[in-house]
């Protein structure tokens, strides 16, 4: 089977996280978890000025593309290409390139682990979404895909929720 490589396709702008969603309810849909490993809009954590008081906001590292990490051939060149927002791969000519070793390497985002410091057991608080301040036991951790899943109650009774893992903090 071919190697999987990092690719960057070109997007609306401001359609990056729905081009991402998109995608993934592609790879679901058609089941290409095997092909298309991960969709990516990288963020970046920058501090603004806003009224004299500063605050941590996330922007997006390149506004108007999406990188991938895929297999390329003929169906997911296809899934990618024919979705909505999509304008192209990025490449000379209409043919994706690969980014590099060195190139990933320069966005330092090919390392996928987030170092955090709960675990399995752990009682945390979440921190943000819709389950902001819910403190929940961590049941399982998914490091692949950056989610801790807790148990909350909802309607009287215990419900796992997954959340992701920069959204909860260790009580």
């Amino acid at each position: 089977m071919a190697e999987a490589s990092w690719y960057v396709v070109h997007t609306y702008s401001g359609y990056e996280n729905k081009v991402k969603a998109n995608i993934e309810k592609t790879i679901e849909n058609r089941h290409l978890e095997d092909e298309i490993l991960e969709v990516r809009v990288p963020l970046q954590n920058v501090v603004e000025v806003k009224n004299g008081v500063q605050k941590q906001v996330q922007k997006k590292m390149f506004p108007g593309y999406v990188l991938l990490n895929m297999v390329m051939n003929d169906d997911t060149w296809y899934v990618v290409r024919n979705t909505r927002g999509v304008t192209g791969f990025v490449g000379p000519g209409s043919k994706p390139v690969p980014l590099t070793e060195a190139e990933m390497d320069n966005l330092g985002i090919e390392k996928n682990e987030i170092e955090v410091d709960y675990q399995e057991g752990d009682t945390v608080t979440v921190t943000g979404g819709v389950w902001k301040d819910t403190v929940g036991v961590i049941q399982s951790m998914n490091h692949s895909k950056q989610i801790v899943t807790i148990n909350v109650e909802l309607f009287g009774r215990e419900t796992p929720v997954e959340i992701s893992f920069t959204e909860v903090k260790k009580m």
